[in-house]
């Protein structure tokens, strides 16, 4: 018997994953830590204004909180062929161990971007990556929802993630500001 599929969410998997599950289990992998530094040209941007999105980063002592989704085996080639179209804009599978909140260990499969792809952004100040997330919007909706989104289901799970928090902040207090308004300047 082959060993169950769990999938891995760190980004928008947590909160939409939009496919067929048997079982989510708050997890986490080790080794890696959540960047935006993927560039989002078909769901969070459009070509020539992309938005940003996660990706990983391996980091030898960091650990990424995220909900593990459970996939039964005979809706596997369905639900990975939902996934590499959805992922398309530059992310690679990756076989990583996940760890349960029991402690239980697993073999997980997760997205990665690398600076490999074409709509690889990388790292860039905090402020200037807020500033595109805020001015960003795609197919999938405004790229600061996104932002707003993950930071409230790492809340939910009880995971904590300084990138990610400290991005909210930045994005919230654009957004507060009466010039960030549509139709402000105009």
């Amino acid at each position: 018997m082959l060993p169950a599929l769990w999938i891995f969410g760190y980004g928008s998997l947590i909160w939409r994953p939009a496919f067929p599950f048997t079982d989510r289990r708050a997890a986490s992998i080790r080794g890696w830590a959540r960047r935006f530094w993927q560039g989002s040209t078909d769901h969070r941007g459009v070509p020539g204004s992309p938005g940003r999105v996660v990706t990983l980063e391996a980091v030898p002592d960091a650990r990424t909180f995220g909900a593990a989704y459970r996939v039964a085996d005979e809706r596997t080639v369905e639900v990975l062929m939902g996934l590499d179209h959805r992922e398309r804009g530059g992310y690679e599978r990756l076989r990583l161990p996940l760890t349960f909140a029991d402690g239980e260990v697993a073999a997980g499969l997760v997205y990665v971007a690398t600076a490999a792809n074409p709509n690889w952004l990388g790292p860039a100040p905090l402020e200037a990556i807020a500033a595109q997330v805020a001015s960003a919007q795609g197919p999938s909706g405004p790229n600061a929802e996104y932002v707003l989104r993950l930071a409230a289901a790492l809340r939910e799970l009880g995971a904590e993630d300084e990138h990610v928090f400290a991005l909210e902040r930045l994005v919230q207090g654009i957004a507060s500001r009466p010039s960030a308004l549509p139709g402000a300047n105009a």
